[in-house]
């Protein structure tokens, strides 16, 4: 019988009453908790952040009997036993969960505050909901302790969705942003009253003054000690997952090294720390384990459109996302701004560029897109934002031309790229066609490796690309203000179709030409 995994359940409760597969990650918990120190930690929507803030929940409330046989056991009761205390205290736990609020609308926030403090007022006794929500949270944290005798852990879970939700909206971010900072700074004169507090979100905005205002407030996010805090490193897989590793190696019809290879290509790639481990994204890796199949299960919860569109507006040129072309300081990826234009911080943040390598002398990071997941989805997102004439239902996708490609078709072939080229914006005089072009290009066939081997050079002395189905080959050059014919003598006299020349399938030298003035597509031979 198949084992059950926790897809999408954030409650660990549920996870440990319901004989679900947990991945312990109690350790990094009781460490956090002994620091006493609070803190924040950002990672990308659905890696675990939830289940993280419940497992503490779970902990700060002594319940023993969910962490039976956990890391967590041991080092409770040694440490207790060492301190000469009684293990597992059950405390006072604030849980505030900001997820489920709907804050487009003024006033959703202020209702989802009242909603949770509605609650701890029912729990601690008396009502002080004619008081703003920042003075009813520093009566409560103070009327808690005072009645359990313990101090309080304050746990915030996803604290910048209200800020998340708004950002189209710059009138009502800005709100939003008041009532947050007003309600969270109530914390920096609670340290009294005080055992532990957490907070967790996609992003560090900067002008929220909780990390101004709360400056022992400790930011995990890029510490070495936490890189694995979130997410499923591959020798926990290896541990606690190996009967679904095993199934699912059966369902590629691979054995367990293929499985894993694919599995990291496709999910893994993540890292909080230069020098920490590769995470895997936990709800693709559950999903593909329990399915068998490797799909852009994260990717397909939702559309990064936003943040399609501030890539679009900088002009970030898509190239760079796999060349190791971006670079950023820590003081960049740990904080963000709303009317900041470079969306290199918010991605990383999101998750759709990761740490390759640093330069500790300097405090600099090489980022680029974890793995083959996020990168085709990121890309698949950009291409319509490049190209508008991208669409399904006018058959100037990518499928499309795969089916063309495999059927030898370079007449449909030459139809789907002119329509592409020619629906490229009009650009400002900083931005010339050249630069829209190339990544166009380069987007397109970025895609269509997803469904044949597909290559983009850029180096002097290859071709510009060079696709391989099923029974035909296409190595094809592109001039920019040339013509078709240059591009084929350029074929020929670079030898670039010559390690094709014993291949059985078809070979077909394309030469294509466009013109920058008019944009279109200007001059196409087929040799």
């Amino acid at each position: 019988m198949a084992r059950k995994l926790p897809i999408g359940i954030q409650s660990f409760e549920k996870i440990r009453r319901d004989g679900f597969v947990y991945v312990d990650k109690t350790a990094y918990v009781f460490e956090l908790a002994q620091a006493g120190v609070p803190a924040f930690l950002s990672r990308p929507r659905r890696f675990g952040k939830s289940l993280l803030v419940s497992t503490m929940r779970a902990y700060f409330e002594g319940r023993r009997e969910l962490f039976e046989g956990l890391e967590v056991e041991r080092l409770e009761e040694s440490a207790a036993e060492a301190e000469g205390r009684e293990p597992w205290v059950a405390r006072p736990v604030f849980h505030f969960d900001l997820n489920g609020g709907d804050y487009t609308l003024e006033g959703g926030l202020e209702a989802k505050l009242d909603e949770l403090l509605r609650g701890l007022e029912e729990t601690w006794g008396d009502d002080w909901s004619d008081l703003p929500a920042g003075s009813r949270l520093r009566r409560l944290i103070e009327r808690a302790h005072a009645r359990s005798g313990h101090r309080v852990a304050v746990l915030v879970d996803e604290y910048d969705k209200p800020l998340l939700e708004a950002m189209e909206d710059p009138a009502l971010e800005g709100r939003n942003r008041a009532a947050l900072r007003a309600f969270y700074s109530v914390l920096k004169g609670a340290d009294d009253h005080l055992r532990f507090a957490f907070l967790t979100g996609v992003t560090k905005f900067s002008k929220v003054s909780i990390f101004s205002d709360l400056n022992q407030l400790r930011d995990v996010t890029l510490s070495a000690a936490y890189a694995g805090i979130c997410g499923v490193t591959e020798a926990e897989m290896e541990r606690d997952l190996a009967p679904e590793l095993e199934s699912m190696a059966g369902s590629l019809g691979t054995d367990a090294e293929g499985c894993l290879a694919a599995l990291r290509a496709q999910y893994d790639g993540y890292r909080f720390h230069a020098k920490g481990p590769g995470v895997y994204n936990p709800f693709s890796l559950l999903s593909a384990l329990a399915e068998g199949e490797l799909k852009p299960y994260w990717f397909a919860t939702g559309t990064p459109t936003f943040l399609v569109r501030r890539m679009r507006d900088a002009m970030l040129d898509p190239r760079r996302l796999t060349d190791g072309t971006i670079y950023a300081d820590e003081g960049r990826l740990s904080d963000y701004r709303a009317d900041d234009p470079d969306p290199i911080p918010l991605m990383f943040q999101a998750g759709y560029l990761t740490i390759v390598s640093a330069d500790p002398l300097v405090g600099a990071y090489t980022l680029a897109v974890p793995n083959a997941e996020v990168r085709y989805g990121l890309t698949k997102g950009l291409l319509p934002a490049w190209a508008p004439g991208y669409s399904e239902s006018r058959g100037t996708d990518v499928l499309t031309l795969r089916r063309l490609m495999e059927a030898g078709d370079t007449d449909g072939i030459r139809d789907v790229l002119a329509a592409l080229f020619a629906s490229i914006p009009y650009t400002r005089e900083d931005d010339p066609f050249e630069n829209y072009f190339q990544a166009v290009i380069w987007l397109v066939f970025s895609l269509l490796g997803r469904y044949a081997s597909c290559e983009v050079h850029q180096a002097r002395g290859r071709a510009d690309v060079v696709v391989e189905a099923a029974s035909h080959v296409y190595v094809m050059e592109l001039k920019r203000g040339g013509t078709a014919e240059e591009a084929l003598a350029q074929i020929e006299a670079s030898g670039y179709a010559e390690p094709f020349s014993a291949d059985p399938r078809q070979v077909h030298r394309v030469g294509c030409a466009f013109d920058s003035r008019t944009r279109l597509l200007s001059d196409w031979l087929v040799a």
